[in-house]
């Protein structure tokens, strides 16, 4: 092997010069062999791309080693209405047919949504074999104009092939990290179609005899993967600007249901409801209940249990400071089943929990109504307690109620087994609850009717005000208060984002209800 020209600065030149330009050449190459390694099990990817352009590389060093006979190819073979054909030209024309039916076919599937077809949940993989082949094939077509462009740049046989080898030694290491983002990006997929379906043009004009200068071809692809990259980089700033509103937990929601095939909840950017823009969509993996159920789980970890506990204005008591009379009075009166007991000290100091079963089991036996022998002792958790360690010490104290108080140890309010399922689920309205007005009431004109201690994390599953993840408060009337810096009064309103939150209904100094509806602007679109 004459290894001479390795002191030649020129010869050295010129294989530098060669690799490039075969790598260059070697790029659309590399597109297809991607877009086929698509086709196969994840498993095979990565040896069906080793193995096609290994032996690949085969064929063109046999090519090369044959350069004589590829010579003789530019020689014309016969003539067809005064247009005569070499080989070169049979084999250009040849490759360009097969590249323009390739590149048919895989926009076809693709638009027409054939290549998502599943079969019995499976996805349907092309044969291992086949896919190698068509490699093969589409490398033979491509190999042409990189071993004619071989022997144009250099004299010697070692270059050429010492330059097609490193050449495809780049191509092999470069493979699966081009395919990893061809197949991450589907614009990406359609525009290589589209660069393939011009080059498959282009031999066949040239097979024709009409040459078609590469610089040509270069310059439009070249343009066109400018503005794809203008592209990606506008979907990567707009994505940042979407996570920016939306917080971590909510973003991490919205992934988990966009992987299980569901839309995400935060999609939206208009004034109307999330369910108001899809009611019109095709089906989906999921019911709108069943992605606010999954979105809830995961934002456990960061809701409070305070804002799903019953405050303490609500709670029903038994005082054991009132005559006996009004004891049974409300034991007869309440809807509960259970009731927070207080002495002298009131709901400040409470004594216990007592069961209604438990003291009817007293007056079965015979026995004196007894409250203080009847009470229990529920578990007690600080007000900043998240909602899923609250889940996890109910389960290891197996406790059914829970006292919540703040840091100075006064009770805040009464979280049951029965409050963390709706923090999952959403309501559960007893009987009678049946007849009370819904948390959340969506009115014709695109507003909203809801509580105001109606969480934000899911009043997020209808509309999208902003990231709260880092304030103080959790919920509509927090919200109001906060902007306000005072106690919300009737008819008072502010203006987050594009929407007006309206106090409509004021108890002391309890938010009620408030209505929430798109500015004019918002409404427009």
């Amino acid at each position: 092997m004459d290894l001479s020209w390795l002191s030649d600065p020129y010869a050295l030149l010129g294989l530098l010069t060669l690799i490039v330009l075969e790598v260059v050449l070697g790029v659309d190459n590399l597109i297809f062999v991607a877009i086929l390694a698509e086709k196969l099990p994840p498993s095979q990817r990565d040896r069906a791309r080793v193995i096609g352009l290994s032996l690949a590389l085969v064929m063109r060093l046999f090519m090369l080693a044959g350069i004589s006979h590829l010579v003789k190819l530019t020689s014309p073979l016969f003539t067809v209405f005064g247009q005569p054909f070499s080989g070169r030209d049979l084999i250009m024309l040849g490759g360009g047919l097969f590249l323009l039916f390739k590149a048919t076919m895989e926009l076809h599937e693709r638009l027409e949504g054939v290549e998502d077809h599943e079969s019995e949940g499976q996805k349907a993989y092309a044969g291992f074999a086949a896919v190698v082949v068509q490699i093969l094939v589409l490398d033979a077509v491509f190999s042409i104009d990189s071993v004619v462009t071989a022997i144009g740049m250099a004299e010697h046989l070692t270059v050429m092939m010492t330059a097609v080898v490193i050449a495809m030694v780049l191509m092999i290491l470069a493979s699966k990290p081009l395919t990893r983002f061809v197949n991450a990006h589907p614009t990406v997929v359609m525009l290589c179609l589209g660069f393939l379906l011009m080059i498959g043009f282009s031999l066949v004009a040239d097979g024709f005899g009409f040459h078609i200068p590469k610089g040509y071809l270069y310059a439009a692809i070249g343009f066109s993967v400018l503005i794809e990259v203008f592209n990606q980089v506008a979907n990567v700033n707009r994505q940042r600007y979407i996570n920016s509103r939306n917080t971590f937990r909510s973003r991490t929601a919205d992934t988990v249901l966009r992987l299980l095939g569901s839309a995400p909840l935060h999609g939206g950017t208009s004034g109307e409801p999330e369910q108001e823009q899809r009611k019109d969509e095709g089906e989906t993996a999921f019911a709108q209940n069943e992605r606010a159920m999954i979105h809830s789980v995961l934002t456990l970890a960061e809701r409070p249990i305070r804002v799903i506990a019953t405050p303490r204005s609500d709670i029903h008591r038994l005082d054991l400071s009132q005559p006996r009379d009004s004891q049974r009075q409300v034991l007869r009166d309440s809807p509960y089943s259970r009731l927070l007991v207080v002495g002298s000290g009131g709901i400040d100091e409470p004594l216990g929990i007592v069961a209604r079963k438990d003291l009817l089991a007293q007056v079965l036996d015979g026995e004196e109504l007894n409250v203080t022998a009847a009470l229990r002792q529920p578990l007690v958790l600080p007000e900043g307690m998240t909602v899923l360690k609250a889940m996890e010490a109910f389960r290891q104290q197996a406790a059914d109620m829970a006292f919540v108080v703040n840091e100075f140890g006064s009770l805040e309010g009464i979280v049951t087994l029965k409050d963390l399922m709706e923090a999952i689920a959403g309501d559960f309205p007893e009987e009678h609850e049946r007849n009370e007005q819904p948390a959340i009431v969506q009115n014709e004109d695109g507003s909203l009717d809801l509580e105001g201690s109606l969480e934000l994390v899911t009043l997020e599953q209808y509309i999208h005000l902003g990231d709260f993840e880092d304030e103080d408060f959790h919920t509509v009337a927090g919200l109001l208060m906060d902007r306000l810096e005072r106690i919300p009064r009737l008819d008072d309103s502010i203006v987050v984002g594009n929407w007006e939150i309206r106090v409509t209904e004021q108890k002391g100094n309890r938010t009620e209800r408030v209505c929430i509806r798109p500015l004019s602007d918002t409404a427009d679109e």
